[in-house]
């Protein structure tokens, strides 16, 4: 049994530290992880992430459940909030589905690198790492522990038209935010980026995918997964 079994942070910590004093609303949810297909990717009725934008308290409807696909040879996560890629990375590095000190190669709108309060986690003991992911680290302070801990040895980010030139050869892990077909990232072809995250996903052993519903629109994320899944005939792919 997976530790997400689906709960609230009601606390200032986390992702739900954003606007946390001026919010009305006090409380997110974090969905359980269920196993399964694309179809189970579906929004749900809570919400995942709050802020205030321009005076308004947005509050983001995230997905039903994380589901981590049914795969004969990858091992891939969907999940809304992209800072639990931490603890998805870690869990996978510990059944042996990658080498740690690869490369992590980040699709997504933003870079994510921001440094979190603290890097005080024991990567060896996964009751830490899933207490840390939660309360410690938010959707853009994920990627500093991971490199800080040499769980990667070196970042690729692809969030540009240069970025998805980059020919990235060797091992890495695939991270991949859905944000990148926001309206923001329409100057970089919809069909090259299409392309492009189809390659990395065929040579990628483990692939991590967040929704970010704060960030673009749910309907459309799904959308776009299950055209880069070519969902229907998915099995070519994993």
């Amino acid at each position: 049994m997976d530790r997400y079994k689906g709960f609230y942070i009601t606390k200032c910590s986390g992702n739900n530290v954003f606007s946390y004093n001026e919010r009305r609303d006090k409380q997110i949810y974090v969905p359980k992880l269920i196993e399964g297909n694309l179809e189970d990717v579906c929004i749900g009725e809570e919400v995942v992430f709050n802020e205030i934008d321009e005076g308004i308290e947005i509050k983001a409807k995230g997905l039903k459940n994380m589901v981590k696909l049914d795969s004969k040879d990858k091992e891939i996560y969907i999940f809304d909030n992209h800072n639990h890629a931490f603890y998805f990375w870690i869990k996978s590095l510990n059944k042996g589905n990658f080498s740690k000190g690869c490369k992590l190669v980040h699709v997504d709108q933003h870079k994510d690198t921001r440094v979190p309060e603290n890097y005080n986690v024991d990567i060896n003991n996964i009751d830490d790492v899933f207490k840390y992911t939660n309360e410690t680290l938010n959707v853009g302070s994920f990627i500093k522990p991971a490199l800080e801990h040499k769980i990667f040895s070196e970042l690729i980010i692809i969030d540009s038209s240069y970025g998805f030139t980059l020919d990235v050869k060797g091992e890495f892990v695939l991270d991949i935010d859905l944000d990148i077909f926001s309206k923001d990232m329409d100057y970089i072809p919809y069909d090259l980026k299409i392309y492009k995250i189809k390659e990395l996903i065929k040579r990628a052993k483990v692939i991590t995918i967040a929704s970010s519903p704060f960030f673009i629109d749910q309907e459309y994320a799904i959308k776009v997964l299950k055209e880069l899944f070519n969902y229907g005939i998915i099995e070519e792919l994993i």
